[in-house]
């Protein structure tokens, strides 16, 4: 089977459209319709229900859909393999939560290139699920993941610990008015979402919730409101005065696991670089945009 094929139908897929799925793959409308045709003439179904303004999988699109995205995802891992060589070392394919990106994921990257230089890294930021099903199909050699999940064919470790504070743009606050109006709930996981409901039983419901504490960092750089982020996110803005730790305010550890394949040859080289207990504390601080 052509890759191509593969490729234009998660495009399609993920366009709902085949004028821009074509747009998107640099191909005419006309090429985009002949690929998805051959490709369920090969497997002898149809693949997406066609209406006019709308273009859904039927459901063995939805079942082919999993088995492309880890085709496609292990036919660009082989050639990244093929690429690096054999005098260039290994490649690690790797996922982290979004949430974990601005807090670990430069700084480890730089380390890596430092100390194992010999090591190819292909890193991307992926939801839960998405983390987990890659993993398991082989197209990523570990993920790093806030809740350790339960599954046999899977080996999970703890890669670090970190605290989240209770932050606010305004010094001295006291904890009801930083839970209150203004309050930002950031999604730090399951096992947060249980421990601020015990915490904080009677803090009313939060008027912006977010998923990322970038995003919540930012707004409270330019305006009022509290939030629970990253110690090692916020510490410069502290420190500049710009973002003040909410008195009282108890403080929240958050776990990060790795989690990879049990069956895996390539577990040492894993092993050594999902273990980030040691960069926390020598995580370098970014700097501090311009006011």
């Amino acid at each position: 089977m052509d890759v191509e094929l593969l490729r234009t139908f998660i495009e399609v897929q993920q366009t709902r459209h085949f004028g821009r799925a074509a747009e998107n793959l640099f191909i005419t409308q006309s090429a985009v319709s002949a690929r998805i045709r051959q490709l369920e003439d090969e497997l002898g179904v149809r693949l997406f229900m066609r209406d006019r303004n709308n273009i859904q999988l039927t459901t063995a699109g939805q079942k082919l859909l999993r088995h492309a995205e880890a085709i496609i995802a292990n036919w660009n891992r082989a050639r990244l393999d093929v690429a690096v060589g054999d005098d260039s070392g290994q490649h690690i394919t790797m996922a982290a939560l979004p949430n974990l990106w601005a807090i670990l994921i430069p700084d480890w990257l730089q380390w890596v290139q430092r100390q194992h230089g010999d090591v190819a890294i292909s890193a991307d930021a992926l939801g839960p699920e998405s983390i987990l099903r890659r993993v398991l199909d082989r197209s990523l050699d570990f993920g790093l993941l806030f809740e350790p999940p339960r599954l046999p064919e899977l080996t999970v470790t703890e890669s670090c610990r970190f605290r989240l504070l209770l932050v606010s743009s305004q010094p001295q606050a006291p904890l009801e008015q930083a839970l209150g109006l203004h309050y930002i709930y950031v999604d730090w996981g399951g096992d947060f979402a249980h421990q601020h409901a015990q915490l904080f039983p009677d803090a009313p419901a939060p008027g912006l919730r977010l998923g990322l504490g970038a995003a919540a960092l930012e707004l409270l750089a330019s305006g009022a409101g509290a939030a629970y982020l990253a110690e090692p996110q916020v510490q410069p803005w502290v420190e500049a005065g710009r973002l003040f730790p909410v008195p009282q305010a108890p403080v929240i550890e958050r776990q990060v696991y790795a989690v990879y394949r049990q069956d895996t040859d390539r577990r040492e080289i894993i092993e050594t670089l999902s273990d980030l207990s040691g960069r926390i504390d020598k995580l370098q601080k970014p700097p501090l945009p311009l006011p």
